[in-house]
């Protein structure tokens, strides 16, 4: 459990969002990553995600959910260019470097795969690593069956690439 008065990170991944408003998914990404961080005195929230789909960055409709559907009030930052789950870890690491705890808020096979690229491409950061509440049971139950076979798929290919 990360220090509550220690520097600490939520990176909420963003999810391909088609429309200048923000998707089933993405609400789901932030509601984690706002649990993530409650009671977590310091903690920033980064929103990672470009424009895959839409016109607008995944990583912006996530900070405006945050603040204005959710009333977070803490700091946020967001990282805007990023395509994939690989660029997503890539893109926030150079804000990481004063992390005490870095937490990664996303559907859980998908936080599991944010938590390996972060052990392929900075081993020194992912021992700050720390578990998420991402898994609530009845939460978004119709669609967590999808995501747990796409999941497990996406985490083999991971597995077999070097």
């Amino acid at each position: 459990m990360p220090d509550s008065m220690a520097a600490g990170y939520v990176v909420v991944l963003g999810f391909a969002n088609g429309h200048s408003r923000i998707n089933m998914i993405n609400r789901w990404r932030a509601r984690i990553a706002l649990r993530s961080a409650r009671g977590r005195p310091g903690t920033t929230i980064i929103c990672s995600g470009g424009a895959v789909r839409g016109s607008i960055a995944e990583a912006e409709l996530l900070r405006r959910h945050l603040r204005d559907d959710l009333g977070w009030s803490g700091r946020v930052v967001v990282e805007t260019e990023s395509r994939s789950t690989w660029e997503n870890v890539r893109n926030v690491t150079p804000l990481l470097a004063d992390a005490q705890w870095i937490m990664f808020a996303s559907n859980s096979l998908h936080a599991e795969k944010a938590r390996r690229c972060l052990r392929r491409q900075r081993p020194d950061l992912a021992r700050r690593l720390v578990p998420g509440p991402d898994h609530r049971w009845g939460e978004m139950a119709a669609v967590k069956p999808v995501f747990a076979a796409v999941g497990v798929w996406k985490l083999a290919r991971l597995r077999r690439s070097t």
